[in-house]
């Protein structure tokens, strides 16, 4: 577009990312609007690890929630203030990465000429760890993002299709964006008692639809001897719940969270198997990591881990298809799956692709005659 656009990215816990998914997203797109010439502020919490007002050409917003505090509310109490913020600076654009608690203030812009545009990810209310009350507030904010945001971007085809059939509502495909890697070091298996291609792994957040007990009750199901290490923050109940369980069974190791891509990324490569357990939708991307990565994968049976891997991984729905996989294992489709899933990681999945893709969605929305 030939006028520099005002952008406001909101949803995420800041830039420089250090949490997750959102977070990498809001870095990638925030460098390359700065490239291509928009004006781009990030909204940060203030608890963030960093205080610059600017970084790579960004410039930051910090909003005061006490999230440390308050906990949820804190979190509240800043998509509040973010979004209420943004509205008032009447930015050209709001991407709200997201929707959450923020759609209940989307009235807010009434008073403003600002467009949102949402990222409705995943179906976060059909998560397993929310209660029956907790998630049919986050349904009805779903529908409020959805009838009050300008545009709806769906970072997976089956998000595309449940909000057309939900809503009748249509939506943008963009994904999300991977790098490739290649540089795996075997001395980092070291570190973790493994060997290259003698055991299992899997990477995810400890909740329920992330089906690690599923994953790791196959595991013991087969009777595998090689290890299975299991990677993510277990300070939590459900991390708590889940060693319980299988200290009877030394060969599942819970190693932690680890933050060092280069670490991960050559244990997943140097693996016999990554198992993906993640069933709550949209484009995970860990799973697009996993794949950067030479991962060997097996996912989780369901629309979403499909569109992504297509024919090239292994799927299960139960502990018994999981055992049968171990049990089962086949090696001769390593290369041409791994081949496949880097090979779309560079032509659909790559962050200047999705940037791009962010880029037409503003265009869309501020020139929607230009569009037919």
């Amino acid at each position: 577009m030939q006028n520099r656009i005002r952008v406001a990215i909101l949803g995420t816990r800041g830039i420089p990312n250090n949490y997750g998914g959102f977070e990498q997203c809001a870095e990638k797109i925030s460098s390359y609007f700065v490239q291509k010439g928009q004006d781009v502020t990030v909204y940060n919490p203030s608890e963030h690890f960093y205080k610059k007002d600017e970084w790579n050409g960004v410039k930051i917003k910090r909003i005061s929630s006490n999230e440390k505090k308050f906990k949820s509310f804190g979190t509240f109490i800043f998509d509040y203030l973010s979004l209420k913020d943004a509205l008032k600076e009447e930015f050209d654009i709001v991407f709200e990465l997201g929707y959450s608690v923020s759609s209940f203030f989307y009235n807010l812009k009434r008073k403003s000429r600002s467009k949102i545009i949402t990222n409705v990810a995943g179906l976060e209310w059909k998560r397993s760890k929310w209660n029956a009350l907790t998630k049919r507030i986050i349904k009805y904010c779903e529908k409020l993002a959805v009838e009050k945001s300008d545009a709806l971007i769906a970072d997976n085809p089956g998000i595309q299709d449940y909000l057309f059939k939900e809503y009748g509502r249509e939506s943008l495909y963009i994904p999300y964006g991977a790098e490739l890697f290649y540089n795996p070091k075997e001395e980092f298996l070291e570190e973790y008692g493994v060997e290259k291609y003698n055991y299992f792994i899997l990477v995810a957040r400890f909740q329920p639809d992330n089906n690690i007990e599923m994953i790791l009750d196959g595991y013991v199901l087969s009777k595998a001897n090689e290890p299975f290490i299991v990677i993510g923050n277990h300070s939590d109940n459900y991390g708590k719940f889940l060693k319980k369980k299988y200290r009877e069974h030394p060969k599942v190791r819970f190693v932690g969270g680890i933050y060092n891509y280069e670490i991960l990324s050559s244990l997943r490569w140097f693996s016999k198997l990554y198992f993906h357990g993640h069933s709550c939708g949209g484009t995970n991307p860990s799973l697009l990591e996993a794949m950067a990565s030479n991962a060997y994968i097996a996912a989780h049976d369901n629309i979403f881990n499909r569109y992504v891997l297509e024919r090239n991984g292994f799927y299960f729905r139960n502990a018994e298809e999981v055992s049968s996989l171990i049990n089962n294992y086949r090696e001769d489709a390593r290369c041409e799956f791994i081949k496949k899933n880097k090979d779309k990681i560079g032509t659909c999945y790559n962050w200047i692709e999705v940037s791009e893709g962010y880029l037409k969605a503003m265009e869309k929305v501020l020139k929607p005659a230009a569009f037919h």
